[in-house]
């Protein structure tokens, strides 16, 4: 009985997308959608289809991706319901308005057509990224271990972290803009902050929650401060500097989209804007699906950074 369960859900994916595609074909145009030369949205269909089978052909071989398999079945005919939903929505009736709510024929063929220019814009996204980012995590990260092992530091800075640390990132931009030189600095200094207060936050934290004990165990052993630091406190804070760089993250995308939106001239922020500003909503989805999968993979990456450092606290926390 469980084996002919596990068949039928295995089997429901590929239903969901071949009545996807008879909803294509099946059911009539409202007209108004603009025509895209070829049918993207059927083309997407197939290919999820030859990566579902491939997966089932290779699920043959090894039990742990069958198991695997048979649990994301669900999911996936959801998500193959939703696209096919979608589509009726915005291509076959007028129950949305057509300016603002594309076919998914318009937004893919758009992603396939563009592809070389939004890579580019991505391109350019990321390096803005990755180098704010950079700086925010390692000046929160010092931030954050002076003020949770070093009382004397923590007395004159606490208080100018949370004062600071709260106000939102875009309030700063107009002060930014006038006090660096360039707009790609105070683009940096933008996403940097963004990054900055999380990890402070959660490192200082996670010293200060440390185990005094520990400590003192250390110090009867003859350690120095250094090792202390470097032995006891971060070991003992990975899990919150973890959690701080897990909100930074989330911050330094929101921060990336309302910098690149404001004085840049590149960016899948500037190019959902721009699309905006020329009524083409396609666009606006395109760029915003791509965002959406580079936060996603990115987060995914950290997850599995921190449970291979933090080993013994795999499983805890899942993404």
């Amino acid at each position: 009985m469980k084996k002919i369960k596990n068949i039928i859900k295995l089997l429901v994916p590929i239903l969901m997308i071949a009545l996807s595609i008879a909803t294509y074909y099946g059911l009539a145009d409202n007209g108004k959608q603009k025509k895209t030369e070829y049918p993207y949205f059927v083309y997407l269909m197939v290919l999820m289809a030859g990566v579902y089978l491939l997966f089932i052909g290779i699920s043959c071989f090894s039990k742990k991706i069958r198991k695997k398999l048979i649990y994301k079945a669900p999911f996936f005919s959801g998500m193959c319901f939703l696209l096919m939903m979608i589509n009726i929505l915005t291509a076959k009736t007028t129950l949305l308005p057509t300016l603002y709510f594309p076919s998914l024929d318009r937004i893919i063929g758009l992603l396939y057509e563009q592809r070389i220019f939004l890579l580019k814009n991505l391109f350019d996204s990321l390096k803005l990224l990755a180098t704010g980012f950079l700086w925010g995590a390692a000046i929160g990260f010092l931030t954050g271990l002076a003020l949770g092992y070093n009382k004397k530091v923590a007395y004159w800075l606490n208080p100018v972290t949370k004062v600071i640390g709260p106000i939102p990132t875009t309030a700063w931009i107009p002060l930014a803009l006038s006090v660096f030189s360039t707009t790609h600095i105070a683009n940096v200094f933008l996403i940097a902050f963004a990054v900055w207060f999380p990890v402070t936050l959660m490192t200082s934290s996670g010293i200060q929650s440390t185990n005094q004990v520990h400590f003192e165990v250390a110090g009867t052993l003859g350690a120095s401060t250094l090792y202390k630091v470097l032995h006891v406190a971060i070991p003992g804070a990975m899990p919150s500097i973890f959690l701080g760089i897990f909100y930074g993250t989330v911050s330094s995308f929101t921060t990336l989209m309302a910098v690149e939106m404001n004085g840049n001239s590149s960016g899948i922020g500037w190019y959902i804007n721009w699309q905006k500003q020329v009524m083409m909503y396609d666009g606006v989805y395109a760029g915003l699906i791509i965002i959406a999968v580079l936060c996603s993979v990115i987060l995914t990456i950290l997850f599995h950074i921190r449970d291979r450092v933090l080993v013994w606290q795999k499983g805890v926390i899942k993404w």
